[in-house]
């Protein structure tokens, strides 16, 4: 077995069989004393979840704030002067085109961004597509190997995580390109790997991490990478929820919203 593999299976074994719940900001910055990275997991368009994100931020005092919406280049135009107007920041990063949610939902967490260092590790579209069609391995800008992307994933969690991306298209993709959107998600764990500990070297901790619950978990997502790529670096991630969750809960800490109404996403496929 090699170090990697190796670091992959002791990654999925340390998956805690329990989290614990969480419902406040503060009560997300107790549970997350001595974690050098905290990673604060969202479905993208419920309002509930920036809020408590909003509320752990402010809790945790972050020395640094990594976002998956952001660009490198988009992030440093989130300067407290700018963001004193959420409109004007609104439109210097273009968010109607960025197909994120809605600006108002972020705009929070950005203008307490704006106030000390902020990353974006948002994966360009280029690069998505090369992943999709190359592997994550041959796009990536950094250390592959260092990362875990240029050794394949165990059996079992590859065709876990294809069965999920199914799930998430409405099974409505055919199975040959299922694994191209897994490299895809796998390069974008990465990413945000890399800039979390990029922001940790450089600033110190506790360094938060702004992004949805998929890379957020610990038995594949961000945190999985991180502990091949830096094992000895503390990490700690929250999952938000529309329904309480069963069975094994791959995050240290889960907490629950209530879903908002939202257009059936699978209508278009039938």
């Amino acid at each position: 077995m090699t170090a990697i593999r190796a670091a992959l299976v002791v990654a999925l074994i340390a998956t805690p069989a329990f989290s614990d719940e969480v419902s406040t900001g503060p009560g997300i910055a107790s549970a997350a004393a001595g974690a050098q990275i905290v990673i604060l997991g969202e479905v993208h368009d419920n309002p509930a979840h920036h809020d408590l994100q909003a509320e752990a931020v402010a809790a945790l005092s972050p020395s640094a704030i990594v976002f998956e919406m952001l660009t490198d280049e988009e992030a440093g135009l989130v300067t407290p002067e700018l963001a004193r107007d959420a409109a004007a920041l609104e439109d210097a990063l273009d968010w109607e085109a960025s197909g994120w949610p809605d600006f108002a939902m972020y705009y929070p967490l950005l203008a307490f961004a704006a106030g000390g260092p902020i990353l974006g590790a948002e994966v360009p579209r280029e690069a998505a597509q090369g992943a999709f069609s190359e592997g994550a391995a041959a796009v990536f800008a950094g250390d592959a190997a260092r990362f875990g992307l240029h050794t394949a994933l165990p059996e079992a969690e590859q065709a876990a995580r294809e069965a999920e991306q199914l799930a998430a298209h409405c099974d409505a993709l055919p199975p040959e390109i299922l694994p191209g959107f897994v490299e895809a998600q796998r390069l974008r764990d990465a990413a945000l790997a890399a800039a979390a500990l990029a922001a940790l070297e450089e600033h110190g901790a506790p360094v938060v991490v702004i992004t949805g619950n998929g890379h957020a978990r610990r038995d594949w997502g961000m945190p999985a990478v991180l502990a091949v790529a830096a094992p000895e670096v503390a990490v700690l991630s929250l999952g938000q929820f529309e329904a309480a969750p069963e069975g094994e809960v791959p995050f240290d800490l889960w907490s629950v919203a209530a879903p908002i109404d939202r257009p059936d996403p699978c209508a278009a496929f039938r």
